[in-house]
């Protein structure tokens, strides 16, 4: 059965009517991960038909838009192995990307209160996975899951009348990896972000009963929906829309001010040693910089001058260790 969402090209959208219309299968190679989160924000913006999208990213680990990126990931781990943190447009949880992963977007057009649909979206992916024999579900609010362990995290963005709806795919990704770099830091943090909701993950692969490469299942699941939907058709981006797009990935997603500056306001507290002392400090970090850092007993000048040398610079979970700090006082 074909799928018959009611569409409407975005300039046309009358929310007292309902008509089918077209949808884009937008074609993207690109792998850079900077590149294609800034894709997905400038179509949001600027194209003029319902479209769906499959794209891959190399390493990297995408947090929502109003997540602590210093209590979600081992930034630790993610330094050491060069795998950058990038913050999204949308809400929700931190989600782990490599080649192994998929990743999918649908951007539709719709009255603001009814375009953020879970099920919806997801159903596509869900209906795809039962038909090669996989039996998919949607769980809770936005996690699809396989015996119980789940492979896609979804979110949604609202711009004015358009709705970005994507999710990841689990297909045969680096599970340890993943593991590893969204392993929550242990130190205390006092803020308002959002939390992830830290599941056990599965590879969608390890329920295949054909041999299937990540490439094969990809190409599998773009003919589905282009089969699915009532009218398909494919979109290259074009030469202008490329360029737009990596000077919008370098403005902004590969800026300090996105991907750490817009971190809510929060608290950090950290034991160090002082003079064979334990001191705990309550460090105040607003727009990713540091605004007060305050010491749990009597003041000592040496210490607090060194201490107010920080104010005002970008905050990093590396500066106020015990080690580091301990070994610079």
């Amino acid at each position: 059965m074909r799928l018959l969402w009611s569409n409407l090209h975005k300039n046309q959208y009358d929310p007292e009517k309902h008509y089918l219309c077209l949808m884009l299968i937008v074609k993207r190679e690109s792998t850079n991960p900077f590149f294609n989160l800034a894709a997905e924000e400038y179509l949001l913006h600027h194209i003029q038909e319902p479209c769906f999208m499959l794209w891959q990213n190399t390493p990297a680990v995408v947090i929502g838009k109003h997540q602590n990126p210093f209590k979600e990931v081992d930034l630790a781990y993610l330094y050491a192995n060069k795998i950058p943190v990038i913050r999204r447009i949308s809400g929700g949880g931190t989600v782990y990307h490599d080649l192994g992963n998929i990743n999918y977007s649908f951007i539709n057009f719709g009255k603001q209160s009814s375009l953020v649909n879970f099920d919806k979206y997801s159903q596509p992916i869900r209906s795809f996975l039962n038909e090669i024999g996989v039996e998919a579900y949607l769980h809770g609010k936005s996690d699809l899951k396989i015996a119980g362990k789940k492979f896609s995290g979804n979110a949604s963005h609202v711009y004015k009348n358009s709705v970005l709806h994507h999710g990841t795919l689990l297909y045969d990704s680096n599970l340890t990896i993943l593991n590893d770099s969204i392993k929550m830091e242990s130190s205390s943090i006092i803020d308002k972000s959002i939390n992830s909701n830290r599941s056990q993950v599965v590879n969608i692969k390890d329920f295949v009963k054909q041999d299937m490469k990540t490439s094969d299942f990809m190409e599998q699941l773009e003919q589905y929906i282009f089969k699915e939907f009532e009218e398909t058709e494919y979109y290259q981006l074009s030469k202008h829309e490329k360029e737009e797009i990596e000077k919008l990935s370098i403005e902004k997603y590969k800026s300090w001010e996105w991907n750490f500056g817009y971190t809510p306001n929060f608290t950090i507290l950290q034991n160090i040693t002082w003079k064979a002392m334990v001191l705990e400090l309550s460090i105040k970090v607003s727009k990713g910089l540091i605004q007060h850092i305050e010491v749990n007993k009597e003041s000592f000048v040496e210490l607090d001058e060194y201490l107010n040398s920080f104010l005002q610079k970008p905050f990093d979970i590396d500066l106020f260790s015990p080690s580091e700090l301990s070994a610079s006082l």
